[in-house]
């Protein structure tokens, strides 16, 4: 009596460092870098801060990956492409996610779940470049190249979206800093 029996199962815990580690990993293994999402943020941001540095949009991209919201997203998306390509999913979601589907909107709503962390202008930065998909983009929605990326496009536009939100909210709170404002940037 008291002694806890060998077989018990021990309760759920999250692993947050195996689920980050995950996240870069799997990212990695389908051909996207962080060097390239920058490229994207670039593209959405240079514009309106023409001192934006490379530098700036990695550590921005790897702050956005950081969160655990898009992690999930990732893994999920990730999974569900993987999953495709090897024809495991029921025959009528099979068919949908391997030919990309325009009337599937599920993967733009995993997207969502990424960009809905920082916010409305997230949203339109999202559509704006998924509509444009330059760079990896374009890429990964290539259907003759091979692996299925109905899910990857969408996260990468939706992580590179963000990103450029993540640099537009800050620099808005260094403005403020500057004219001796006080700020309500909460960290995104």
């Amino acid at each position: 009596m008291g002694k806890e029996q060998p077989n018990a199962k021990l309760p759920y815990s999250l692993n947050s460092k195996k689920v980050a580690d995950a996240t870069r990993q799997w990212l990695h293994k389908r051909g996207v870098t962080t060097g390239q999402i920058a490229e994207l943020v670039m593209f959405l941001q240079h514009k309106y801060y023409p001192n934006l540095t490379m530098e700036e949009c990695v550590h921005n991209v790897e702050q956005v990956l950081t969160k655990r919201e898009v992690q999930n997203a990732v893994l999920t998306g990730i999974q569900l492409d993987i999953m495709a390509e090897q024809g495991l999913l029921i025959p009528e979601l099979q068919d949908m996610i391997a030919h990309d589907e325009g009337l599937y909107g599920v993967d733009e709503i995993l997207a969502f779940s990424i960009v809905n962390v920082y916010g409305s202008i997230g949203f339109t930065n999202y559509g704006y470049i998924d509509k444009l998909k330059p760079g990896i983009l374009e890429q990964l929605n290539d259907k003759e190249l091979g692996p299925c990326n109905t899910f990857l496009d969408d996260i990468v536009g939706a992580i590179a979206a963000s990103a450029s939100s993540r640099i537009a909210h800050r620099k808005q709170a260094e403005r403020e800093i500057e004219h001796g404002e006080e700020t309500t940037d909460n960290d995104r």
